[in-house]
Parts: C-alpha cells; sequence; structure tokens
C-alpha cells in the first residue's frame, strides 16, 4: 500500500509573505506535529540552506551532502529530503514559486528555476570567502526587513534582494557550469526533463518522447549530451531510478509489486535495472533508508 510523503506546505501563519526565514538550529530543535524532520518529507515550495557554522549532514532526494560553513544548498518543490541532528548553525530561507514569479520578470524566473534544478548541475555550491561574505551580507539585509522591520514596504523589498540573491548564485554557479549559458539547447532539455518526469514509469524509450517532441532521437541525444553530457537514454535511466525510491521508501507495497508499477513485466528485470543504475539492490536501498 502507498504512503505518500508527508507534504510540508508553507506555513500560513506567516501571513501572505509567502515568505520565511528561519534558522538551522531552531528547525533541529522544533517538534513538529505533522511530521519528523529527521525523516524523508517532501516541500511544497524552495528552500535555501547556508550554513555558517560546524559540519553537518542532509539527505536530499536519497543522498547524503557533507556540509560546511560556507556550503549552499538548495531545495526545489518536490525535492524529499531529511534533516540529521548536528551541532550545525545556518540559516533557511524559504518561499513559494509564486512569491517570485507573480513579481519577476521572466528572465528572472528562469533562472530561480535553473538555480535550483538539481538534474542540471549538483544542489550543493560551496562558496569561496568573498562569496560567502557577500551572500552573508544579502541574507542579513533580508533577515533585518523581514523579521525587523516588516512593513507594507517590507515583501517587495525582500522580493528584490531574494531575485538579487538568486541571480548572484547563479553566477557563481555559471562560473563552473556552462549550462547556465544561453544554451539553445536548454529549453529543449526541460520540457525532456518534464516529459520523462511524467512519463518515466511507462515509457522508457527516448523514441517515445522523441516523437512527443517532434525530433529524432539523435537530437535529443545532442541536447542531453550539450547539457549534462549525457545520453538521453542515461538521464531517462537516471529519473527512473530517483522515481523508484521514492516509490521503494514511501511504500508498504512488496518490492515484485512495485517493479510492476515502475512499469516492468518481470521483476526479476527490474531488480537487475535497479541495480545497474543505483548500486544496490532494491532490498538493500529499503533497508538503507527506510527506516528514517
Amino acid at each position: 500500500m502507498k504512503q505518500e510523503f508527508k507534504e510540508i506546505s508553507f506555513d500560513k501563519s506567516t501571513g501572505n509573505f509567502q515568505f520565511d526565514c528561519v534558522t538551522y538550529e531552531d528547525i533541529l530543535k522544533k517538534s513538529p506535529t505533522d511530521h519528523n524532520q529527521f525523516k524523508f518529507h517532501k516541500v511544497s515550495f524552495y528552500v535555501l540552506l547556508l550554513i555558517t557554522q560546524n559540519d553537518c549532514t542532509h539527505n536530499l532526494n536519497f543522498k547524503d551532502y557533507q556540509l560546511k560553513k560556507g556550503t549552499l544548498i538548495t531545495l526545489r518543490k518536490n525535492n524529499i529530503h531529511k534533516f540529521y541532528k548536528s551541532k550545525a548553525k545556518g540559516v533557511l530561507l524559504v518561499f513559494t514559486e509564486n512569491f517570485i514569479v507573480n513579481h519577476s520578470n521572466k528572465l528572472d524566473a528562469s533562472k530561480l528555476f535553473l538555480l535550483f534544478n538539481e538534474m542540471l548541475a549538483s544542489p550543493k555550491i560551496q562558496l569561496n570567502e568573498v562569496e560567502y561574505n557577500e551572500i552573508v551580507t544579502l541574507i542579513n539585509l533580508i533577515r533585518e526587513e523581514y523579521s525587523n522591520v516588516n512593513d507594507i514596504y517590507s515583501p517587495n523589498i525582500v522580493r528584490k534582494f531574494i531575485q538579487i540573491l538568486v541571480i548572484k548564485l547563479f553566477r557563481i554557479k555559471s562560473q563552473d557550469n556552462v549550462v547556465f549559458a544561453n544554451s539553445k539547447y536548454l529549453s529543449m532539455f526541460l520540457e525532456f526533463q518534464t516529459l520523462i518526469e511524467k512519463h518515466c514509469f511507462d515509457y522508457k524509450k527516448v523514441s517515445f518522447y522523441a516523437k512527443k517532441m517532434g525530433f529524432t532521437t539523435k537530437t535529443l541525444n545532442n541536447v542531453t549530451q550539450s547539457i549534462v553530457q549525457k545520453t538521453a537514454k542515461s538521464l531517462i535511466n537516471d529519473i527512473v531510478i530517483i522515481q523508484s525510491k521514492r516509490l521503494i521508501i514511501n511504500s508498504q507495497d512488496s518490492l515484485t509489486e512495485i517493479s510492476y508499477q515502475v512499469g516492468f513485466d518481470e521483476p526479476t528485470n527490474f531488480f537487475k535495472y535497479f541495480i545497474k543504475y543505483a548500486g544496490v539492490s532494491p532490498s538493500q536501498f529499503r533497508a538503507t533508508y527506510q527506516v528514517g
């Protein structure tokens, strides 16, 4: 029986601001009544997490990331994540899609979506000292406006600061990633990614997506090679594995039943597929993560 990951919605108690700023240490100390922050849960908003002191580990989409002072990690809407107990300190900026999109031009909004897209580049950014000081200064301005001023002008001021923050992080990430340049293939890649995330359990062949998009399979391979340096089939496999991991952890169904849900006629084929691309068996993966 499928059990949906607990989806954490934006806290409406903050009013219509659609934005919140909380410390990392407060998150670890809380005892929420609707979820356990140390177990996997899904977010319905965007999160920027910056560590300012000590080391910690954060799990995003079933992968552990080691964080330290100056590490920034991005979570996009519908990501699965969990915290680990630690003595680290930091700050989380939390905001909804509408907080940015409804008041941004198309270019600024697209930068937000690209920055938070973990399929394009690692969600982890390690800031150097200059970058760290610049980002911390911006975050402090945001916290001051949000926590201490908070008048009728504050939402727009905070929104502008967030837009500047996103653009600066986009610049930092772009220095090591040519994907964020104005690539002619980028919009095609994003369309392909969206289609895979929607249909991957039913269709795993590149030809299906090529036909749906009106391209040849060669063109799709050129797109994925240009953007993420992998074949179109490899991208499909990556997303199938991510979605399969969600099912394995998020369901009480047997692994045999899950193999059918993922779209395999023979469970043994799914088990071989999962081992090949995830590096562990479905049962090993479930044993490792379901308890957490």
